[in-house]
């Protein structure tokens, strides 16, 4: 197998340069590109993406360094050795903290090119292997975070390790305080574009003409307070990934923008006419039941489809609680390291109680609720808590169902009417008890009532239940 030509690109107003550098490197090693000035070799940059730029500080119009600064704002992976004359050396000093790789000074010798463009090759790829190995470790820490080893967990896991080098939209579903966060963060770590930005935006956090601004950015007077152009977070998620937090809150007209950069990877500012692509992979997250917001209009079918290419489900806390004790020694050492205090394991009667509670709140409650004992270190706080917490869906979970007296039926119902009207708010009540114990979970309350999705859908709407 051949190997791989050097990429390089010679950008001096000088032909003689990058003629020198044909005739005397290796043409079996160099493909050599030649540019007469700064923006000619910007422009080159971005079409033939080379390895390798040698620049000279004195061009034409745009001098040597706008032309690196530009360069550096472009592209940060590729090379840069500067060419100087006689007496330039504060020039050097200054385009090496701009971001050159190295200089050679005029005039210089081809086999000293060679030398200095080999060396600097080799300390980039060093830092590559660097940056690779600190990825990898913040990628396993990332995933540490995840904590647990339920079948249900294990299950998500290997899904995880199987997607996350993928470009697939993944959608991360699950209640609230689950863990989706970490999960999506898991994903953009053991993914090729590791070392690239993670961009979080909160959907259900901002309205939304704000929230499209945020997104996709916006023209210098596309609106009153817009004094400069602003890139979004599209934009400055480039080369990495954007993770867009509780997608269900997003309107139908910002929907249809987003469709337009899921399919194309393209997008227009505020204000702007412009087309701006974008390389960026998007996660996505929500706790809502995107089956209702589909079926009752207020989800774009097109774009619900388009989100599911992966689908993650992550379970609620109370239906993996053999994976509390891990989780408690888990968030038990983190807010130990956190507030530099002493660790220690509670006691096995205080974490029976734990697995005993079904946090609503989940991981995040139970996060929660770690911190209170450490910092006030007091781990009779769990039994209180606990038990306080426990006794209002105990309790509502004990009430039973209401007792339908003779006063109750409207005056004047025939026997069928009264026992109609005695089985619809039975049913009525059987549906709501459904929906609370489920969280709202409207699937799993459909499995635990034993009826169709959408026949639940048609009670709650005929019921009135919101």
């Amino acid at each position: 197998m051949a190997k791989e030509k050097i990429s390089l690109l010679v950008v001096d107003d000088n032909p003689k340069v990058a003629w020198m550098l044909r005739e005397g490197l290796s043409r079996d090693e160099y493909d050599i590109l030649a540019a007469p000035d700064g923006k000619k070799g910007i422009q080159m940059m971005i079409e033939e993406q080379p390895r390798v730029i040698i620049l000279d500080i004195k061009l034409p119009g745009m001098n040597g360094m706008e032309v690196l600064e530009r360069i550096r704002s472009i592209n940060r992976r590729v090379e840069i050795i500067m060419l100087s004359g006689y007496g330039e050396t504060k020039q050097i000093v200054k385009a090496m903290k701009l971001g050159a790789s190295d200089f050679i000074s005029k005039p210089f010798d081809v086999e000293e090119v060679d030398i200095v463009i080999r060396s600097v090759l080799e300390k980039s790829e060093l830092k590559r292997e660097v940056r690779h190995l600190r990825s990898e470790l913040q990628a396993k820490s990332e995933y540490d975070n995840f904590v647990g080893d339920s079948p249900r967990i294990l299950e998500i896991k290997s899904m995880i390790e199987q997607v996350a080098d993928s470009e697939l939209t993944v959608l991360i579903r699950g209640e609230s305080g689950t863990g989706k966060e970490v999960v999506a963060r898991a994903l953009h770590r053991m993914s090729g574009r590791r070392e690239g930005p993670f961009v979080k935006v909160n959907c259900a956090a901002l309205p939304k003409e704000l929230l499209e601004a945020e997104l996709f950015g916006h023209e210098k007077g596309a609106f009153t307070g817009a004094v400069k152009k602003k890139p979004g977070r599209f934009e400055l998620a480039s080369r990495g990934t954007i993770f867009l937090d509780e997608i269900g809150e997003m309107s139908p007209d910002l929907q249809a923008k987003l469709l337009q950069v899921l399919e194309h990877r393209e997008f227009v500012r505020i204000g702007g006419v412009e087309n701006i692509k974008v390389d960026v992979r998007i996660l996505c997250a929500t706790h809502r039941d995107l089956e209702t917001a589909l079926a009752q209009g207020r989800l774009r079918e097109d774009l619900f489809y388009r989100l599911n290419e992966i689908t993650l489900f992550l379970p609620p806390l109370r239906e993996r609680k053999e994976d509390i004790p891990l989780l408690v020694e888990y968030l038990l050492r983190k807010t130990c390291e956190q507030y530099n205090r002493e660790y220690r394991l509670f006691t096995r009667s205080n974490m029976e109680l734990l697995q005993q509670y079904d946090w609503p709140g989940n991981i995040r409650e139970l996060e929660n609720l770690v911190k209170q004992i450490v910092v006030r270190d007091d781990e009779d706080i769990i039994s209180r808590v606990v038990t306080q917490r426990s006794q209002k869906p105990q309790a509502a979970a004990a009430q039973p169902l209401p007792a339908f007296q003779i006063g109750d039926l409207e005056t004047g119902m025939s026997l069928k009417e009264a026992t109609q009207q005695v089985v619809e708010k039975t049913e009525k009540e059987l549906i709501r008890g459904a929906l609370h114990r489920t969280n709202w979970n409207r699937k799993r309350a459909a499995e635990l009532l034993g009826i169709s999705y959408r026949s639940l859908l048609y009670k709650i709407k005929e019921y009135g239940l919101n």
